[in-house]
This record gives C-alpha cells, sequence and structure tokens, in this order.
C-alpha cells in the first residue's frame, strides 16, 4: 500500500506540472507561483482514502491481474480528480461556515495573503478537474461517461450542502425542522455520493462497465456513506446496517463487485471514533 501511495504521489506532481503549463492560459511567474501554492496547500493533505479507493477498486475488478503502468496513472488520474473536487469543495465550505482550521492548519482562505481570492481559487480547482480528463482520458469511449459522473455528483454534492445551509437557517427558528430523515437526506446528497459512490463508479467505467448497469452497486455505497456518518452516535444503528449491507452485497452477482463493495466497508467498520 505504501509503494501504491508512492505511486499516487508521483502521479500528483505529473497532473500539477501539466495544469502548471496549460497552453489555454498565457502564464506568469506570479500567476504559476500562485496556482501552484494554492494546489500544494489544499489538494494532497488529506488521508487521499478517495483518490486512492480508485485505484485499488480498479485492481479488485481485474480480479488478481497485474494493473500496467498505464493503468496506474489513468486510475491514480481519477483519484487525483476525486481529491480536486474535494478541495474544491473544502475551500468553499470552509468560507460558508467561517471555520478556522482545516486539517490540523489555518483555512485556506484565513492566510491573510489569500482572503477572499480563496473563493476563485476554489472555481480554479474545479475548472482543472475537466481540463485532467480531457487530456488523459479524451480517447476513451467511457470519457463522456466520466464528464457527465462528475457532473451529476458535483450537483448533488452542492445541492446536499444547499439543504444543510437553508435547514441551519430554519433551525434557528424551529428546531421541528429538524428530523432524521431530513439528516439522512443532507449525509446522502452532501456526503456520500462523492466520498464513496465515485470511487468505485470512476473504476467501473475503467472497466468497461456501464453504471446504469450497476445502480444496486450505487444504493449499496450510498448506504455506506450515510452509515459512515451516523455510526458514531448510533451505535444499535451500527451493527443492524452493517448486517444489512453485507447481506446487500452479498446479493450481487459478481464476486469482483463484492469484493469492491466489502473492501469500502472494512475501511469504516467499527472505525476509531
Amino acid at each position: 500500500m505504501s509503494d501504491l501511495r508512492s505511486k499516487f504521489l508521483e502521479v500528483y506532481q505529473v497532473l500539477k506540472s501539466e495544469l502548471l503549463s496549460d497552453p489555454a492560459f498565457e502564464w506568469t511567474d506570479a500567476s504559476r507561483q500562485w496556482v501552484e501554492g494554492m494546489l500544494d496547500y489544499n489538494v494532497p493533505g488529506g488521508k487521499l482514502n478517495r483518490g486512492l479507493s480508485v485505484i485499488d477498486s480498479y485492481k479488485l475488478l481485474k480480479e488478481g491481474k497485474e494493473l500496467t503502468d498505464d493503468e496506474i496513472f489513468l486510475a491514480s488520474a481519477l483519484g487525483w480528480c476525486i481529491e480536486w473536487l474535494q478541495a474544491y469543495f473544502l475551500v468553499l465550505d470552509d468560507i460558508m461556515d467561517s471555520s478556522h482550521t482545516r486539517r490540523g492548519q489555518p483555512c485556506w482562505f484565513r492566510i491573510p495573503k489569500v482572503g477572499m481570492i480563496a473563493i476563485n481559487d476554489g472555481i480554479i480547482l474545479r475548472n482543472q478537474i475537466p481540463r485532467i480528463l480531457k487530456k488523459h482520458f479524451r480517447d476513451k469511449k467511457y470519457y463522456v461517461d466520466l464528464l457527465d459522473l462528475f457532473n451529476e455528483v458535483e450537483f448533488q454534492t452542492a445541492s446536499g450542502q444547499m439543504i444543510d445551509l437553508i435547514t441551519t437557517i430554519e433551525g434557528e427558528k424551529d428546531l421541528s425542522k429538524y428530523s432524521l430523515d431530513l439528516h439522512r437526506r443532507i449525509v446522502q446528497y452532501k456526503t456520500a455520493y462523492y466520498s464513496f459512490y465515485l470511487s468505485v463508479a470512476c473504476a467501473l467505467l475503467m472497466s468497461g462497465e456501464k453504471l446504469e448497469d450497476h445502480v444496486d452497486v450505487k444504493n449499496i455505497l450510498v448506504d455506506m456513506g450515510i452509515y459512515f456518518q451516523v455510526q458514531a452516535v448510533f451505535s444499535e444503528y451500527e451493527s443492524k446496517s452493517y448486517e444489512k449491507l453485507i447481506h446487500s452485497i452479498e446479493e450481487h452477482p459478481s464476486t469482483a463487485v463484492q469484493a469492491v463493495l466489502k473492501s469500502f466497508l472494512a475501511k469504516i467498520y467499527k472505525r476509531q471514533k
């Protein structure tokens, strides 16, 4: 896993270098230094679970076959697209929440020289994703499916954030606005699609699969994302949900897909609180 992580980090350097010489923009030394610093501060600083899960899932779908260097690079590039998406969400979310720290350091917009420039930086992060996809996947049969996937998941996540924000406003006046069903919808849209479904969906597309043939996989992963968010609060829910998820996974006809889903579940079950 450490070797895989090091290869994954190498791909980040490649993608960053490509983006900093993107011919669609006339770069200056100052703009290049700003974007490089912004990327290094916001993109690779987390656990990278979402990105690495693309490679893990693709390997499991290959059922033991050794991955080529090209396959590792492409899976890593998709993984980094998810990390770029995560960075974009977090930079803007921290501004909306007036947060102070993120991943043990000041939020990007709290850096004195940054401030509200962070809003534009978030937009740049979001727009670099299709630049990566165009450069490395334009000749793939699943290119359009990738674009649709990232656009849809971004919309779902932004909509979940919207529900969360307007509920907070309404909840200040009327606590009855909060409910378990509402909490489930917020978690589903704000977190589950991009944190759980997106990585596996990318791996499925790389494997030549059609996402419409795997709606059951999406549903299981969304349930897994909801389970991940609430297990720390409801221990009884944790046990029953785990059993339900295992049952749903084992009903899937593909053992390779079962392995992918069980690998995700293993990462979150009885996690350290």
